[in-house]
C-alpha cells in the first residue's frame, strides 16, 4: 500500500502511524526475502527516561511466581505484559475524546489465563507464540533429510508450538528504557527437544511502547540445530471494547491481493489465490462483518501480503464509533486474520465483559501456515550461525 494511498484512507488518523518508517528493523536472516491523540485525562506524564513498573501477576500452577511489567508514554497509553506466556495483558489507547480504555482481551490476573475454561477454549489471548506460529499438517517436516514429529493439538495437526507452546512458559523479563520509549525485554530458552522441534531455540522479545503511541515487538532467536520458526503475538483487538460485543463494524484494510487457500483442517493447500471478487478482499476498507458470512466458519486466513521485504503495511483498521484506528507494519510476507470464530461466551475478562463469538480480531504477521512442508512458501528454516530477527508494530490514531 503507498503512503499516498494510506492518507487517502485515514487523513487525519493515520498521520502519526506513517511515522513508523524510523521503527524499522533488521530484515529476517533466515531467508531471502525479508527474514494520535492525547488523553487528556490524564493527570501524570511520566518522562520518556522513566521506567516501567513492576507488579506480581500471581503465581503459575507450578508456583512460581510471574511479574507484570507496565509500560507508558507521555500521552498515558499504556501497555501491560506478563512474563507468564510473554502475554500482552491489555492496552490503554485513547479515542477520539481524549478518553484511555483498554482495546484488547485478557484477564486482571493469572488466574484467568489458567482456569479449565480458558485452558479448554485455548483462545491464546495476547500471547507470544512460539515455536511456529500456526500450523504444521500433521505435525511433520523434514529438514536436511531428518524426519520430524512434533506434538499435534489441533485435530490432526500442530498449532501454534504444540501442546505447550512458548504462551504457556514463563519468561524472564527485564524492564529497561530506548530512544523510543519504554521498554521490556523477555528471554526464553526452548530446549532441544521440546514439543519435537529440533535444538536449542534462544529467544529475545523486546516490548516497547514508544512516544508516538506504537507498541513495537521486536523478536530475536538463534540455533544450534536447524528448526523451523514463525514467532508472532495472538492479541485479540477490539477498538470498541466495552462499548461494542463484537468487532463486526471495524472498518479494515489488508494490502495483499491473494491469500493462501486452506483445506477443510486449515493447512494450505499451496494455492495463494486472488482476492478480487471474493470475500477475502480488503485491498478497500470493508467492515469486517459485511461479507462474513460467506467465509464458511468465518475469517482465520493467511493473507499474502504485497510487499514482500522490507518494511510494510499489514493491516489500516479504523473503528467508527470511538474514532481509533490501527495501523500495523511489519517485515514479514504475511499475516494471519483472525475473527475470534471459536469464542462462545464462556469466557469473562476484564471489567466483567464476556467475550462471545466475533468479540475480537487477530493480526498474527508471520510466515505462511505449514512452510515447512510447502517448498514454493518463504522460508521458515532457521540454521546455526544465523540470526533470526523480525519486528511487528501496532501504531493507534484517531479520526474524529
Amino acid at each position: 500500500m503507498s503512503s499516498s494511498f494510506q492518507f487517502g484512507l485515514l487523513a487525519t488518523g493515520l498521520g502519526g502511524a506513517l511515522l513508523l518508517a524510523s521503527c524499522s528493523s533488521q530484515p529476517t536472516a533466515r531467508q531471502p526475502i525479508s527474514t494520535p491523540a492525547a488523553a487528556d485525562s490524564v493527570a501524570t506524564q511520566p518522562s520518556s527516561t522513566s521506567m516501567p513498573t513492576t507488579t506480581s501477576f500471581g503465581k503459575a500452577n507450578d508456583g512460581t511466581e510471574t511479574q507484570l511489567f507496565t509500560l507508558t508514554n507521555a500521552h498515558g497509553m499504556q501497555a501491560s505484559i506478563s512474563t507468564f506466556g510473554g502475554t500482552l495483558t491489555s492496552l490503554l489507547v485513547p479515542d477520539k475524546a481524549g478518553k484511555l480504555s483498554d482495546v484488547i482481551l485478557g484477564f486482571d490476573d493469572i488466574s484467568g489465563y489458567q482456569s479449565p475454561a480458558f485452558r479448554k477454549a485455548n483462545p491464546y489471548f495476547g500471547a507470544l507464540i512460539g515455536r511456529y506460529g500456526n500450523r504444521i499438517a500433521q505435525g511433520r517436516f523434514t529438514i536436511d533429510g531428518h524426519a520430524y514429529q512434533v506434538s499435534v493439538n489441533d485435530g490432526p495437526n500442530s498449532l501454534h508450538g504444540g501442546k505447550v507452546g512458548f504462551n504457556q512458559k514463563i519468561w524472564q523479563g527485564e524492564a529497561g528504557t530506548s530512544a523510543d520509549g519504554q521498554t521490556v525485554t523477555l528471554h526464553y530458552l526452548s530446549q532441544d527437544g521440546e514439543e519435537g522441534y529440533p535444538g536449542n531455540l534462544r529467544v529475545s522479545v523486546v516490548y516497547t511502547l514508544t512516544a508516538d503511541n506504537a507498541l513495537r515487538i521486536a523478536y530475536t532467536a538463534t540455533t544450534d540445530k536447524a528448526t523451523p520458526v514463525n514467532l508472532t503475538n495472538h492479541t485479540y483487538f477490539n477498538l470498541a471494547l466495552g462499548q461494542s460485543k463484537d468487532v463486526l463494524a471495524h472498518q479494515m484494510i489488508i494490502p495483499a491481493d491473494r491469500y493462501t487457500v486452506v483445506d477443510a483442517t486449515l493447512i494450505p493447500t499451496g494455492e495463494l489465490r486472488p482476492v478480487k471478487g471474493t470475500p477475502f478482499d480488503f485491498t478497500t476498507p470493508h467492515a469486517i462483518g459485511e461479507r462474513l458470512a460467506q467465509v464458511p466458519g468465518g475469517y482465520d486466513h493467511n493473507w499474502v501480503l504485497n510487499k514482500a521485504s522490507g518494511r510494510h503495511s499489514a493491516a489500516t483498521v479504523y473503528e467508527p464509533t470511538t474514532g481509533r484506528t490501527l495501523e500495523v507494519t511489519t517485515d514479514e510476507p504475511g499475516v494471519q486474520f483472525y475473527t475470534g470464530n471459536f469464542l462462545d461466551g464462556s469466557l469473562t475478562g476484564k471489567g466483567g465483559i464476556v467475550y462471545g463469538k466475533h468479540a475480537g480480531f487477530c493480526l498474527e504477521t508471520q510466515h505462511f501456515p505449514d512452510s515447512p512442508n510447502q517448498p514454493n512458501f518463504p522460508n521458515t528454516v532457521l540454521k546455526p550461525g544465523e540470526t533470526y530477527h523480525t519486528a511487528t508494530t501496532y501504531t493507534f490514531g484517531v479520526r474524529k
